[in-house]
């Protein structure tokens, strides 16, 4: 445990992880994801992850720019993040103002949803901050990738904070979809399945 703290257990390292569980990254995507997080400081967990093997750099062909990615190795902390996550939902919530990362959020709705097994496959669109991600929901399983789907089933547009606050309060998908914050594309009763198909035990 000691050892695994040297790696990973400086501030922020373990975000800068999550950041990078579902898609690799820019600098400067991680640095609009961490917002309290100086750009020096970045550097420093980036630098030190990267040391350690958590991390790699890659060299993108076409745009000539560098993301950050996991190794092989690195991945192996995602049920470490995972269960951290899902630990830390019942810890005191920040002041405001807080900010709220598309991963984050993403990781939220795959440990926060109970999908029914029976019921029927769900493909989703979801739009977060002008960023495409696919939503698959099949025989009880949440799959999250980066990028558009091939077909979707139904097409959702809005912020992360309001995402995360229509899987924790399902009471306020209406006035979402009132107000704009939430754009829809498809069948609400499809949506409210994607959502909230099996409430979490813990929470009803």
């Amino acid at each position: 445990m000691a050892r695994a703290l040297d790696v990973v257990g400086e501030r922020w390292a373990l975000l800068v992880v999550r950041e990078l569980l579902l898609v690799p990254q820019r600098f400067s995507e991680l640095r609009h994801a961490l917002p309290n997080a100086s750009s020096n400081l970045l550097a420093d967990r980036l630098r030190e992850l990267e040391h350690h093997g958590v991390i790699r750099r890659r060299k993108l062909a076409s745009a000539g720019s560098h993301v950050y990615e996991l190794t092989e190795w690195g991945r192996k902390l995602e049920p470490i993040v995972l269960a951290l996550s899902e630990w830390g939902i019942d810890a005191p919530s920040p002041p405001e103002p807080t900010s709220l990362s598309a991963t984050s959020v993403l990781i939220f709705l795959r440990i926060g949803l109970r999908p029914d097994p029976a019921a029927p496959p769900i493909v989703c669109r979801l739009d977060l901050d002008g960023s495409v991600w696919t939503v698959r929901v099949s025989s009880g399983e949440v799959q999250v990738q980066g990028g558009e789907p091939a077909t979707a089933d139904i097409s959702l547009r809005t912020d992360p904070k309001t995402l995360g606050s229509l899987l924790d309060n399902p009471a306020s998908l209406d006035s979402a979809l009132a107000e704009g914050s939430v754009a829809l594309v498809g069948d609400l009763l499809t949506l409210k399945q994607l959502l909230y198909g099996a409430p979490d035990p813990q929470r009803s």
